[in-house]
């Protein structure tokens, strides 16, 4: 069996170091998004100056515990662990590929278990004086177009690319329907024209072409920051608006399988069950109460009425 795994190996590439195996993989990521490519670069970075060998070892002198001794160099959360590890895992993988190495050094290692940290979310009522405070920046020239953009995050439930790419064409209000594009996941969906959005939209989109973008600004990072730090709130972001959104949903009792549609997902609401647990508790909590052995007290017994 020795034999025959050495055999499978290139032997013109036996001194292959390992700087120049970090150069050859960055030159097969380039055409990645910017900040993949950003992020592959760092981590290359440090494998090529923390290794423990030096980045002139071999790649068939590496071992596991060579891989395990440069991860241990780093004091990182388990998010900042995972791409460590992908990127070294894909950096190996791709000199088992050309056949310098018969098994890769980084295939023990496991991603670690990320955290679920429960974010930073508005509640209706802060989200509403949010809205109120950015419009009353009259030295603002954005305000208007900055309160508007954060007004529709927060009530039709949307993300910011989708919101920035919206045109009248995408708003049918005979149907009551929104076509949307999930950039995130490069899928097209549709959902409804909420009743509490209704009357923004219809304000947006008088006198605007098919073509044209419903809102003039496609970013109010600076305008919710100003409004936070003046009504003395945390540093809510604008994701934090859908998260709003989902979490009223939830609580007013709406089918999860329903938002999970209104999100753009095609899971039956599992991500929204997994993310959102803490909100199904309480809400589950809230609804326990219901089931008494009696009758609620709001309730009235019509006479002659069985």
């Amino acid at each position: 069996m020795f034999r025959d795994e050495q055999r499978q190996i290139d032997r013109s590439q036996g001194k292959l170091t390992l700087a120049e195996l970090c150069d050859r993989y960055l030159k097969t990521v380039q055409h990645q998004k910017p900040k993949t490519v950003e992020r592959k670069t760092f981590i290359i970075g440090r494998i090529k100056t923390d290794w423990p060998n030096g980045q002139l070892t071999q790649i068939a002198k590496i071992r596991p515990s060579d891989v395990d001794l440069w991860l241990s160099r780093y004091r990182f959360g388990s998010a900042s662990r995972n791409l460590h590890i992908s990127c070294v895992k894909e950096l190996f993988n791709s000199a088992v590929r050309d056949r310098i190495i018969t098994a890769s050094p980084a295939a023990h290692l496991r991603s670690a278990k990320r955290e679920k940290p429960i974010r930073l979310t508005p509640t209706f009522e802060q989200f509403k004086a949010i809205i109120a405070d950015v419009r009353a920046q009259q030295f603002n020239a954005d305000a208007r177009d900055s309160a508007d953009f954060l007004e529709f995050l927060g009530l039709a439930g949307l993300g910011q690319a989708e919101a920035g790419s919206l045109t009248p064409a995408d708003v049918d209000l005979q149907t009551g329907r929104i076509i949307t594009y999930r950039h995130k996941t490069s899928t097209g969906f549709a959902i409804p024209v909420f009743p509490q959005v209704l009357r923004l939209l219809q304000r947006l989109g008088e006198g605007k072409a098919h073509d044209e973008r419903v809102f003039r600004i496609s970013d109010a990072k600076k305008a919710l920051a100003g409004a936070c730090r003046r009504l003395g709130y945390p540093a809510f972001s604008q994701r934090s608006l859908r998260r709003m959104f989902i979490t009223r949903a939830i609580e007013r009792g709406v089918d999860v399988k329903v938002i999970a549609g209104w999100q753009g997902h095609c899971d039956d609401g599992k991500l929204i069950l997994d993310t959102y647990s803490h909100v199904n508790r309480a809400h589950s909590q809230r609804m326990a109460q219901l089931m008494t052995d009696g009758e609620p007290e709001n309730v009235i017994t019509m006479k002659g009425v069985a």
